[in-house]
């Protein structure tokens, strides 16, 4: 069910259906900006350009082409030097929402809480039962 919204880049109500984030107007633009940087990364000599080349050669802003990046509209393997930030640290990544380095020192985090999660375990069940008693008295 649609539902009333504010567009984020112009301020006019659209109905929001949950398929685009801007009014009507608005994702046209969007479009027409969009054809502009890919016709612009198609000529070959382009295909390797920076992001500053990018945005100084078509006039778009760096955020919209971040967010053609992030949902599969340009693709890094064919643009190599095109990516989005990191959602931890900001790093540009081209894969999933972290960058190969927060996702490692997540798993690193993830692997020492479970080691120390299965020590404090064994040492639970080690306690379990073991009581001395001195039947000598």
């Amino acid at each position: 069910m649609a539902e009333i919204k504010n567009c984020p880049q112009c301020g006019d109500f659209f109905n929001y259906t949950g398929l685009r984030e801007v009014c009507h107007k608005c994702a046209q633009n969007e479009e027409e900006m969009y054809q502009v940087v890919y016709k612009f990364l198609r000529k070959r000599e382009n295909r390797a350009a920076t992001m500053e080349r990018i945005v100084e050669a078509t006039g778009v802003n760096e955020s919209l082409i971040h967010k053609w990046v992030r949902k599969g509209r340009l693709h890094p393997a064919t643009f190599p030097n095109l990516g989005y930030p990191c959602d931890n640290c900001g790093h540009i990544t081209n894969t999933g929402k972290l960058c190969s380095k927060c996702q490692d020192e997540i798993k690193s985090d993830l692997r020492t809480f479970e080691a120390a999660k299965e020590f404090r375990d064994n040492i639970a069940k080690g306690e379990k039962g073991t009581y001395l008693s001195d039947r000598n008295k």
